[in-house]
């Protein structure tokens, strides 16, 4: 094997090459840079002003076309359409039992009341209604029918709801109340978890640079860009299917990358002023490298991102578009916005930097250095090591259960808790999650199904098939021994499905179908797992081909796609071990269905992002030397103490999603706290240097024919 050095640049560095998108843009900016800010303030209020004034059209998008829950669902818009509103449940409990006279008087009395109130179209009477009191009498429900579909629902009126039903809570009286209307409407917006990111990465800043000013900057830049991405979300949600949950998945992500990207173009800027270059001069080398690098990995996340397309699943392509968003939207501004601000406030910033510098009694990369050599004099130990620790990290994702999250999953102290378990204590487990069966065929048909449903040794009991208004459909309520979200549930919905209705339909010549929110979580993750080789292998595939473009080298791509993997893994056994078996004392059940492939995407994007950082420097270093150890030394140098401060602002932004009360944000602020973590500790800090030791000059080989056929992109343009 033999090494192309061809690109190696000689001492009087690379000739001149002309101005592109990036330096016109920037260049810009820097020339006006009072009119740049301005722009962007005009933006962010214009958009805030046109989402408020229009307001969003959030909608959740569970389809998935040709699956047995899905047809259920189509099944009932087609034969029961005026059945498409929803409903909120009143549970009732005392230990003494319900019928006494003067507790029954205060329920139905509380029941006339909540029929009085907006949107509600009946309530039920327990003591009427077949099948709501409990067998000891201790506890019953009543189904508060409403008027309106769930997205029609205002959060006001559920909460007025909720007050009227626990007016009478009390003297032995438990009420609680359950339903996802319930559900949404006791979830706050999260907003203390972005505000507790925000801090904390301003503070990890002003350590870093040493000046509030300095700081400032990278943070300012990122909320100008999520906040303008915000209302071009709510605009977007009028023209595409965009989930509710998108906009704090938005924030999550822009506020990490957008600071992160901020941060390591102005930490290019400072080092060039602490080499005595002209503020002016700084900026633009800081942007034709470390803005060079911002851009492409930014297309890196993008990509990934987009990959999400490939799955072909409604849900989350709302998601990869608010996404895909907002990294486009922080790239801009960490070209655009950032240079600006560097212009406007350059003597300052400068004065504080060399201020700061003044202070430091050791350069800061001389402890990367120190590392960078313990670790080339035995590569083997920490390669193998690290290796060894992240394998072991990922063995709990093998048994990793998909689902999705139900009251069984909220907090112990909320009402939807509470109600969720006075059902199951008083009616069993799997009443919160009944299967529902659609029969379509005849009567004898749907007979066929409830006396066979009712002889299953996994469901406790059924209802009588109720026919729909048109009368050509049955369906039946089964309701499981077992919880919904437990694994039993949904091995019971496989065997139903698998056998025993496949033999039933045979004699009946019926076609019966299981829906249901267990059913159709089997769905989702079924679907997921058939799509995601192709989802893995278009993510994993244009990544290694930038890649492959930037670097020249056919070892760096695999080495880092190898990699990614490996931390993306580890990053859902700690979600599997925290989430579904309950270390730390979360509640325990299974893994959101879609987290682990939004995970996948935005992890394999944002490790990529370190990849380009550290490798682009020792790239940089090595074409200017040629010494391979040398230049991994001094781009681990360079470059080790801010991708240590950038990982420890996403790790501290992340990983405030954990006060979240949304199951859905905790899990992915938790894998992608422990997924940075890995990534800019033990994998580009120790592992990566460990590999490129061994690997010396062959990490940059490519063979001379791929060399002509693939495009250049250039990373390193620094002309001076």
């Amino acid at each position: 094997m033999t090494v192309d050095t061809s690109q190696r640049p000689t001492a009087g560095g690379a000739p001149p090459r002309k101005s592109g998108l990036l330096h016109r843009v920037s260049g810009w900016a820097m020339r006006h840079a009072g009119p740049a800010v301005l722009l962007w303030v005009v933006a962010l209020v214009a958009v805030t002003v046109a989402s408020t004034l229009v307001g969003n059209e959030y909608r959740n998008d569970t389809s998935l076309p040709g699956t047995d829950s899905q047809r259920v669902i189509e099944t009932f818009q087609e034969h029961q359409p005026e059945a498409s509103t929803d409903s909120i449940q009143i549970v009732l409990h005392d230990g003494a039992g319900l019928s006494q006279p003067a507790t029954r008087s205060r329920i139905t009395a509380m029941l006339t009341e909540v029929g009085t109130l907006p949107h509600v179209a009946d309530v039920a009477d327990p003591f009427t209604a077949r099948g709501s009191v409990s067998a000891d009498g201790q506890t019953a429900y009543a189904t508060v029918a409403l008027d309106v579909a769930a997205p029609d629902m205002p959060a006001e009126d559920v909460r007025t709801i909720i007050a009227k039903a626990q007016e009478i809570d009390g003297s032995g009286l438990q009420v609680e109340l359950g339903g996802d209307l319930v559900r949404g409407a006791q979830e706050s917006s999260g907003g203390a978890s972005e505000g507790a990111g925000i801090l904390a990465a301003l503070v990890i800043l002003v350590f870093l640079f040493g000046s509030l000013l300095a700081a400032s900057l990278p943070l300012l830049t990122a909320l100008f860009a999520v906040g303008s991405t915000l209302g071009l979300l709510v605009l977007a949600s009028h023209l595409f299917t965009v989930p509710d949950y998108t906009a704090p998945v938005m924030m999550l992500v822009g506020l990490g990358v957008g600071i992160d990207y901020a941060l390591l173009i102005f930490s290019r800027y400072r080092s060039e002023i602490l080499n005595g270059v002209d503020r002016p001069r700084a900026a633009q080398i800081a942007l034709d490298t470390a803005g060079r690098s911002v851009l492409f990995a930014g297309c890196t996340v993008v990509i990934a991102l987009l990959g999400l397309l490939a799955l072909g699943l409604g849900a989350l392509q709302g998601v990869a578009l608010g996404v895909t968003l907002t990294v486009l939207m922080t790239m801009l501004a960490a070209v655009s916005l950032l240079p600006a601000l560097l212009t406007l406030f350059g003597k300052r910033i400068e004065r504080s930097v060399r201020k700061h510098a003044a202070k430091s009694r050791r350069h800061p990369g001389d402890g990367w250095r120190k590392l960078a050599v313990l670790i080339q004099r035995r590569p083997w130990v920490p390669l193998l090591a690290g290796t060894a620790a992240l394998v072991a990290m990922c063995l709990p994702a093998l048994d990793l259960r998909l689902g999705f999250a139900d009251a069984g999953t909220d907090d112990p102290a909320t009402t939807t808790r509470k109600a969720y378990d006075l059902l199951a204590q008083g009616f069993g487990p799997g009443f919160n999650g009944p299967l529902i069966v659609v029969s379509e065929g005849d009567q004898a048909a749907a007979e066929a199904l409830n006396a066979k449903l009712a002889t299953d040794p996994g469901i406790a009991a059924v209802t009588p098939p109720q026919l729909m208004a048109d009368g050509k459909v049955a369906t039946v309520m089964a309701f499981p021994k077992s919880a919904p979200q437990d694994e039993a549930t949904s091995d019971l919905v496989q065997r139903l499905r698998d056998t025993t209705l496949p033999a039933l339909s045979a004699d009946t010549n019926a076609t019966y179908l299981i829906g249901g929110a267990t059913a159709a979580a089997d769905d989702f993750a079924a679907a997921v797992s058939k799509r995601l080789p192709i989802f893995v292998l278009v993510v994993v595939g244009l990544s290694a081909l930038l890649l492959l473009a930037v670097f020249r080298s056919i070892l760096i791509p695999i080495k880092a796609a190898l990699l990614n993997l490996l931390s993306i893994g580890a990053s859902l056994g700690a979600i599997t071990l925290v989430f579904q078996h309950g270390w730390f004392g979360a509640q325990q059940g299974p893994i959101e269905a879609f987290v682990p492939v939004m995970i996948f995407a935005i992890v394999f994007g944002l490790s990529m992002d370190y990849e380009v950082f550290l490798i682009s420097r020792i790239h940089e270093e090595w074409r200017r030397t040629g010494d391979a150890r040398e230049a991994v030394r001094e781009g681990l140098a360079n470059t080790g103490t801010v991708i240590t401060a950038a990982a420890a602002i996403m790790i501290v932004v992340f990983g405030a999603f954990l006060l979240s009360p949304s199951r859905m944000l905790q899990q992915f602020g938790l894998g992608l706290a422990v997924a940075v973590l890995l990534d800019a500790v033990l994998i580009r800090c120790v592992i990566v240097p460990a590999v490129l030791r061994l690997l010396g000059d062959r990490a940059w080989w490519l063979p001379r024919g791929l060399d002509r056929a693939i495009p250049t992109i250039a990373l390193e343009r620094d002309d001076r």
